[in-house]
């Protein structure tokens, strides 16, 4: 075995493959578009009717109408999963696009050589190994998404992490709650907000000064859970967790690791500097999915060329990262599917109508904490965020007009209650296998989890809250 890896005996594999293959989130999927189909057959048909309001397609509230039933049959069932995928294949490619440009910039090595170089200056410096490496983290979470690829790291931070006098649970955490709190927050995460707020027809990434704050709130919190717990096991180490049975941890020898060489230096500047022409071209040419899927094409050019990447290589690096976001694509495209089914039976705006009869009773703040629990709730049947936000968003975007809450609260709610749930929730895949490298139980995991999971949700519920009391827009 290799320094730096986690070796978990075959028994405790074999458990832990159990637990992390949990409930498929594609079986969860077709039972809600089986749900869907009977809904079809037993709930009225009705359709509210749309208008223009700035430019954007909303419910017009006084205009309900019931029409003739038009149930789904059996092979529309099967024939609505082709439908959403072709519907959604605007999303699916932007996906598989971004997927593939984050492969070939794992090719590289950058990233692996820049976590290894900072991992061994923060050797001797076990204070500022946790927020900084956790702001690494977070920052890869809010700004490119990054979920399953952080599961590379933690062979390496959690062997650091022990051989400065932490815990098996603190390497971890730095590496599964960093990129939490980016997800969570989502300041620019293209595979969340970027999904929910075109489906709600906001403008792309708007909004952004509230979840910057929001991040940094997060992160503090975070952080400081995290550290108070580290410093606890290194002054009593029997505090601590050091794996599962006969789970070894190995010290990692950073001194063989891949130096951060002046290549790894350019394809970073490079990929900072892409971010910077995203937020440019999004303020001031008010770009879109497409034209951001070409910056990323551009970026992917650029870097094989600093790397000095064949062709051959970049394709194979490029088809290799798509691969990756396969899963992803192919949820969002059987979320769809529901609201195929759901429309074709024309009872989408039924749904609205006796939701929007339910929350007219509250007040619209208490309307935002209810999207933002059930939002919560959603998630664990449905842990992909860009298939939650496919799901989701096409109904919650005209409820929250409906009920008078802001369509801006309404992702906030959306992208707040995915991030956490995903280092919680047993159905998230990456999580649980991240819990399984670590050879970390998932009930030992949750016990000493579960206070930073209520005071982050308690964070996300009161800054839902005060999202829609400040109008928070732009509408």
């Amino acid at each position: 075995m290799q320094k730096g890896e986690v070796k978990v005996p075959q028994n405790n594999q074999d458990q832990s493959a159990r637990r992390k293959r949990g409930i498929n989130v594609f079986v969860l999927l077709f039972g809600v578009l089986l749900v869907a189909t009977i809904l079809t057959h037993v709930v009225p048909a009705g359709e509210y009717a749309r208008v223009e309001v700035d430019g954007r397609s909303v419910v017009d509230p006084q205009s309900f109408q019931q029409r003739e039933a038009s149930p789904v049959t059996f092979f529309q069932l099967f024939s609505a999963i082709h439908t959403g995928l072709v519907d959604a294949g605007e999303i699916i490619f932007f996906v598989l696009i971004i997927g593939g440009t984050f492969g070939v910039l794992t090719a590289t090595g950058a990233v692996d050589a820049f976590i290894r170089s900072l991992s061994r200056k923060l050797g001797n410096k076990e204070k500022w190994l946790i927020p900084i490496m956790m702001l690494f983290f977070a920052f890869a979470g809010a700004f490119t998404g990054m979920a399953e690829e952080t599961l590379a790291y933690i062979p390496i931070l959690v062997p650091l992490a022990v051989s400065l006098g932490f815990d098996v649970i603190t390497g971890t955490a730095i590496v599964l709650v960093g990129a939490s709190i980016g997800f969570t927050t989502a300041i620019m995460n293209p595979f969340t907000v970027g999904i929910a707020q075109g489906i709600a027809q906001l403008p792309i990434f708007s909004g952004i000064g509230y979840r910057i704050g929001l991040f940094v709130i997060m992160y503090l919190v975070s952080v400081g859970f995290i550290y108070r717990y580290a410093m606890k096991v290194k002054k009593n180490r029997s505090l601590g967790f050091y794996g599962e049975g006969a789970a070894t941890i190995e010290t990692t020898d950073t001194a063989k690791a891949q130096p951060l060489s002046r290549t790894h230096k350019l394809v970073l500047i490079c990929f900072l500097l892409n971010f910077v022409a995203l937020i440019y071209g999004v303020l001031e040419f008010k770009w879109y999915i497409t034209e951001i899927s070409a910056l990323f094409v551009i970026l992917a050019i650029v870097i094989t060329l600093i790397s000095r990447m064949s062709p051959d290589q970049l394709i194979e690096s490029f088809m290799k990262g798509a691969a990756g976001m396969l899963t992803g694509a192919l949820i969002i495209g059987l979320s769809r599917a529901t609201l195929v089914v759901l429309g074709e039976g024309h009872i989408i705006d039924t749904l609205l109508y006796h939701a929007s009869g339910l929350l007219d009773e509250i007040p619209p703040v208490l309307s935002a904490a209810g999207m933002y629990i059930l939002q919560f709730l959603i998630h664990f049947v449905v842990p992909s965020g860009s298939g939650q936000a496919a799901l989701t968003m096409p109904i919650m975007a005209p409820l929250a007009d409906l009920v008078g809450v802001t369509r801006q609260t309404a992702v906030l709610s959306f992208s707040l209650a995915d991030g956490i749930g995903n280092i919680i929730f047993p159905t998230s895949g990456y999580f649980m296998a991240g819990l399984a490298l670590a050879g970390i139980p998932w009930i030992r995991w949750a016990k000493w989890i579960l206070p930073l999971i209520l005071t982050q949700f308690g964070i996300g519920l009161v800054a839902v809250i005060l999202a829609n009391l400040m109008h928070y827009g732009p509408f």
